[in-house]
């Protein structure tokens, strides 16, 4: 079976856009493209968990092929977090903002500034599931580098580079990025499906 369309369960544009660059076998849609505008849950206390909880609640709805993912920004010295909770790790109402500063101060003092990000990939396809990862180690920069990227990006310089995630382009981050290497993975099983 070839695969031509498949959902991201996203409401992202920003990782729509960013998986969308590097894919030119088949089309992949967002949540906004099917009108779901709701806020899908994310309850499970893993990066796995959760991306197969956001695919699960698509592919009822919708009866469609799709995948999600979770990633997770962990730091050595904070007993690797905030991990799962990246995304509100300042709080609920929290924003990009707040849960960089929130991780710059609680580093202010470290000099272990040693990090990865991670990205699990759940796809569903034909009704079944499957699970794809990516991780790029790096460290937390002491203050924002960049305007580019989104997240935790402008903080976090990978391993072998001189720059931020958000000082590179799009090409040059999902040659090497966490969920550049998981979609990689994820487009070479679809392609042999």
């Amino acid at each position: 079976m070839k695969v031509n369309k498949i959902v991201f369960a996203t409401g992202n544009p920003n990782k729509l856009k960013e998986i969308n660059s590097a894919v030119n076998s088949f089309e992949i849609i967002g949540l906004k493209d099917l009108g779901i505008t709701e806020e899908i849950p994310e309850t499970g206390d893993t990066l796995m968990k959760n991306a197969l909880q956001k695919a699960k609640y698509v592919y009822n709805k919708t009866g469609l092929d799709c995948f999600s993912d979770d990633t997770g920004l962990e730091i050595e010295a904070l007993n690797y977090r905030p991990g799962v909770y990246s995304a509100m790790y300042a709080g609920p109402d929290c924003n990009t903002e707040n849960n960089i500063r929130k991780v710059l101060q609680e580093l202010e003092e470290s000099t272990n500034r040693k990090a990865q990000f991670k990205t699990v990939i759940a796809l569903i396809l034909n009704g079944k599931e499957y699970f794809f990862e990516g991780v790029v180690s790096g460290v937390i920069l002491k203050e924002r580098s960049g305007k580019g990227g989104f997240g935790y990006d402008p903080i976090f310089k990978p391993v072998g580079y001189e720059e931020s995630f958000a000082v590179m382009t799009i090409d040059q981050k999902n040659e090497i990025s966490h969920r550049g290497l998981a979609v990689k993975k994820l487009i070479n099983f679809l392609a042999r499906s």
